[in-house]
This record gives structure tokens, C-alpha cells and sequence, in this order.
């Protein structure tokens, strides 16, 4: 009973054994097609490996074996057209009298080279930009991961044909560790497969590519200190020497009614007193008035022309020792004209 159990599992591995290998075929960035069938394991056989194209009439001899251990376990075959990722694609495997065919699409299956040219520095506007080069740019989607001193990584979706990346305010005392990764993105077709994370790039505290940054964020602590010390002494020298002299402004309470302005501005007494009249003046009415009187009749002896001509005083009064007036003008006149023959 035991013995025709045990032959039935030796059966039944040999029959496994013998199964023919399953293909997997992956586009490598665009330029070839990847194929291997070593995912069940390292087969027992060499087998050549022909494939072709659905457009094609024949198919081709692989012209570059991946082996191990003197076994073909895949093979790269040329792609020269981006748009043949569209159409069907067939493979076979075949030894001695056996032949192994599948058919595979490859539109979703497709896996770019990992970006390059990644660089890192602190812009202008005081963010963190990370540059990266990548291939077909206007069809790749890229994803970042970052991560600070050494803790637990932060990934970001960056969209179709953006090649930059921002950490937004970093801190010059923190360590920044920056990878990338690309696919083709949805508007050519969409890849289930990423390439492999890029070389990381590091920028921070531990950052030797940036000295002048470090040297620059150990100094600066010491130059506010300097600045501050030199402003304190300059202040002190030329309050000793009153070459500075603080003079309170007072202000005064502002009020809805101006009743004295002079009280508001504050006068000192001497330039208040020089607003005031020293003197005293009062009108002086003036008052003219020309009586003429003249006689027309004749006389044999002569005849007579009189003119009286009559103004008021103007007084100016002064002192009460004084005498109430002081007569201003007073004049009479009196004009007598005598005519002889």
C-alpha cells in the first residue's frame, strides 16, 4: 500500500515537472521586450524562444538569452515601435519536438528605467525643490517619497509630465531624503508597473553638498549677536556724550470744541503776552461842514464876503490825571474880504 502510494506521488511530480513553463513578457522602457519563464523555477530544459508581433507574418529567433547555470530562462527581444505595446504579442517555447505558444498583450505593461539627473536645493522663495530627468516626459506620471532624519517615508502622486517636486518651508537643522519613481501615465495608456525607486538624495543638516548652507545657519546665530551688542553700545556712547537726547512730545487730549486755541496750543507766557494789544484806540468821529453867507447888494462905499468854516474836536482819551480831552483840531475861520472901488 505504501509503495504504490509513494510511485503515485513520484508520478505525479514528474508529471508537474514536465508541464511547460509559463512566459511573462514585460516592455522595458519603451526600447525592449523582456521575457522569462523561470517564475515556477529554474526549468530542467533549454528551450529557444521565438516571438513576434501580430502585424508580423513570422516569427523571430530571440537574439539575447538570459541564462542561469548554463539554462535559458528568458530573452530580449527588439522593440522598435512605441505603438506595437497596442496589439497582440506572441511567444513560443520549444524543444526538441514540443512547442509551447501565448499570446500576451502589453499595453498595461510596460516598466520605464528610474528617473536621473535628481537634484536638490533650497530656492529662492525659501521652499525645497527637488528636480528629477525623465524619459517621454509628457506621458510619465512620477510619485515622491521623502522622509526627515531617518523616520518613516512620506509618498506624493506628482501628475503627468511634472518633473519637480516642493517641501514647502524646511528646516535647515532637519535632514531631507528625497526618492523618485515613474510609470506611463493614463493619457498614454496606463502601466500596472513602476520603475524602481531612484537614487536617493539628501539635503540638511548632514547635507556635504551644501556647505555654504550649514556654515551660513551656524554663523547666524552669532552675527544677531554681534549686530544687537553693537547697536546696545552705540546707544550707550552717545547717551553718555548727549549727542542723543530723548525729548518727550506731550500731546494733547483732543477736544470736539476749540473754546481757547491758545490754551490748546499751549503758549509759553512771553509768546502769549505778545498777542496781546500794548495800546489803545478809539474812533475819532470826524465831522466838516462849510456855512457860506453872502450879500449880493452893493454900496456905494464897498461891499462885504464872509466864509466860516466850522470842525468838531477829536478827542483822545487818556488817563483819568489827565484832562478828559485834548483837543485834536479847532478851527474857526473867519474871512472877511473888503472891496474898495
Amino acid at each position: 500500500m505504501s509503495t504504490g502510494l509513494l510511485l503515485l506521488l513520484c508520478l505525479t511530480g514528474y508529471v508537474f515537472a514536465k508541464e511547460p513553463p509559463d512566459v511573462d513578457c514585460l516592455v522595458v522602457h519603451l526600447k525592449y521586450v523582456s521575457c522569462s519563464w523561470n517564475k515556477q523555477g529554474a526549468p530542467e530544459l533549454n528551450y529557444t524562444f521565438q516571438s513576434k508581433f501580430i502585424t508580423e507574418k513570422e516569427f523571430r529567433n530571440c537574439t539575447t538569452y538570459m541564462s542561469e547555470n548554463s539554462i535559458n530562462i528568458g530573452c530580449d527581444q527588439p522593440y522598435d515601435e512605441r505603438s506595437k505595446r497596442f496589439i497582440e504579442f506572441s511567444t513560443k517555447l520549444a524543444h526538441g519536438n514540443k512547442t509551447y505558444t501565448k499570446d500576451h498583450h502589453l499595453k498595461d505593461k510596460v516598466q520605464l528605467y528610474p528617473p536621473v539627473n535628481l537634484t536638490v536645493e533650497n530656492g529662492s522663495d525659501f521652499n525645497l525643490w527637488f528636480y528629477w530627468n525623465q524619459t517621454y516626459s509628457g506621458c510619465v506620471e512620477s510619485e515622491v517619497r521623502f522622509r526627515t532624519n531617518n523616520k518613516k517615508w512620506e509618498s506624493n502622486r506628482i501628475i503627468t509630465g511634472r518633473q519637480n517636486f516642493c517641501i514647502n518651508l524646511p528646516s535647515s537643522s532637519s535632514q531631507y531624503e528625497l526618492q523618485v519613481r515613474s510609470r506611463i501615465g493614463s493619457n498614454c495608456g496606463e502601466s500596472l508597473f513602476w520603475s524602481n525607486w531612484s537614487e536617493p538624495v539628501v539635503w540638511g543638516s548632514n547635507n556635504s553638498t551644501d556647505t555654504n548652507q550649514i556654515n551660513m545657519s551656524v554663523w547666524t546665530p552669532f552675527l544677531y549677536v554681534v549686530g544687537a551688542f553693537t547697536l546696545v553700545l552705540l546707544v550707550t556712547m552717545l547717551l553718555h556724550h548727549e549727542r542723543l537726547r530723548i525729548i518727550p512730545i506731550p500731546v494733547p487730549k483732543p477736544s470736539p470744541v476749540f473754546n481757547d486755541i491758545e490754551d490748546w496750543l499751549q503758549f509759553s507766557k512771553g509768546l502769549k503776552g505778545n498777542f496781546k494789544a500794548s495800546y489803545n484806540e478809539h474812533a475819532c468821529p470826524v465831522r466838516e461842514y462849510c456855512p457860506v453867507s453872502e450879500s449880493d447888494s452893493e454900496s456905494s462905499d464897498g461891499s462885504t464876503f464872509s466864509v466860516t468854516t466850522d470842525q468838531t474836536d477829536c478827542s483822545i482819551p487818556g488817563n483819568e490825571s489827565e484832562d478828559q480831552s485834548t483837543p485834536c483840531s479847532s478851527s474857526t475861520s473867519a474871512i472877511l474880504v473888503s472891496s474898495q472901488e
